[in-house]
């Protein structure tokens, strides 16, 4: 469990601002116009 825990936030890195979703076009990421030093 501690390491499951561990290993999620890179997981979930990669999955949302790395990973191709066909459906998407691109990563769910650059669906989201207002993350984080996107909109300054």
């Amino acid at each position: 469990e501690t390491a499951r825990r561990a290993a999620l936030p890179a997981w979930l890195h990669t999955y949302n601002h790395h990973r191709h979703h066909t459906a998407l076009g691109g990563p769910p990421a650059s669906r989201v116009p207002n993350l984080s030093g996107q909109n300054t």
